[in-house]
């Protein structure tokens, strides 16, 4: 079982209208809601591709309860610990078709008490029993430590179950520092990559595809026209030093490349793949997904054989 949580998840209200003028009543011809969150756009992809997932986290209020019940409706099994303030919302509001302009307006995250911090530490080493990996995903709610995902991922280790990070600015250091086995770092653009402890590997996305620093050294995975250029030289020193001008490429820009990215990873962590096979797998997926983050199948399939993995020099 695979388990992915997500600490600030979001009912995303989309709301499709004609013309939007300022001041005025619009009408809106269809809503549509869906749960966001970087977990839960990872647990989705995973539960695509068959893999036994529960996604949990922190929900609340009537916001939580629709947050489970659409992801019910994608199969995906949720077990969130529940909070007194209500869970936020984004609306986006969205103009004529084809205008490709959105408003939005996300809600401030709810504030976490100590006592439901205290029973989000009970539930989740509950779900350390029996699972094969955590995936920590994502931004902190207000009220949280900024060093929450350091002792998550201290108790899973405890358990013997690999973590899979992706967060950014603190929630990143900490973590990182506390030895996931796989880290994929939300970097600003020039923003050094986080040191690691021994162990611990750290994949970014770059140009099609992706780099990953391992103790063995490096490898590369790119697909369709792939890489150019002198970054496409293989580089075979450890991730115990990686290079500090590191940033991600642009396909690491997209949500939806970053969160199928991680969905790719997380199996071959679980199971133990081969780097090789992890990363055609992970790259394959990343870029077949569509514009909205959903997994095309048909795609990946066609993908999967064109992905080229470069491995380091022995």
């Amino acid at each position: 079982m695979i388990v992915t949580l997500t600490l600030n998840p979001s009912l995303d209200v989309r709301y499709d209208a004609g013309t939007i003028r300022l001041g005025e009543v619009n009408q809106v011809r269809q809503v549509r809601h869906r749960a966001g969150g970087r977990g839960l756009a990872v647990a989705r992809l995973l539960t695509t591709f068959g893999h036994d997932v529960v996604a949990a986290g922190l929900a609340g209020g009537s916001a939580g309860e629709e947050i489970r019940a659409e992801l019910a409706r994608d199969g995906v099994a949720t077990q969130f610990t529940r909070i007194s303030a209500e869970s936020r919302r984004v609306v986006r509001v969205g103009g004529r078709a084809g205008a490709g302009q959105v408003t939005a307006f996300e809600e401030p995250a709810p504030y976490i008490t100590t006592e439901e911090l205290g029973r989000l530490a009970a539930d989740y080493r509950g779900l350390l029993d029996g699972a094969t990996a955590v995936v920590l995903c994502g931004g902190l709610p207000a009220g949280l430590p900024a060093d929450i995902y350091g002792s998550l991922t201290s108790y899973a280790a405890g358990a013997g179950v690999p973590v899979v990070l992706d967060a950014g600015g603190s929630a990143l250091r900490h973590g990182a520092a506390r030895g996931p086995a796989l880290v994929v770092p939300d970097l600003a653009a020039g923003e050094p990559v986080p040191e690691l402890p021994g162990g611990s590997s750290l994949v970014l996305p770059w140009g099609h595809g992706v780099r990953a620093l391992t103790a063995a050294g490096e490898w590369r995975a790119c697909s369709g026209a792939g890489l150019t250029g002198p970054e496409a030289a293989v580089v075979p020193e450890a991730a115990a030093a990686p290079d500090p001008a590191v940033v991600p490429g642009s396909a690491g820009s997209s949500a939806g490349f970053r969160d199928a990215l991680v969905a790719g990873l997380t199996p071959g962590v679980a199971l133990s793949w081969s780097w090789p096979d992890m990363l055609r797998h992970a790259v394959a997926l990343a870029s077949s997904v569509s514009a909205d983050g959903e997994a095309d199948l048909r795609a990946y399939e066609s993908l999967l054989p064109e992905v080229t993995v470069t491995g380091p020099r022995t």
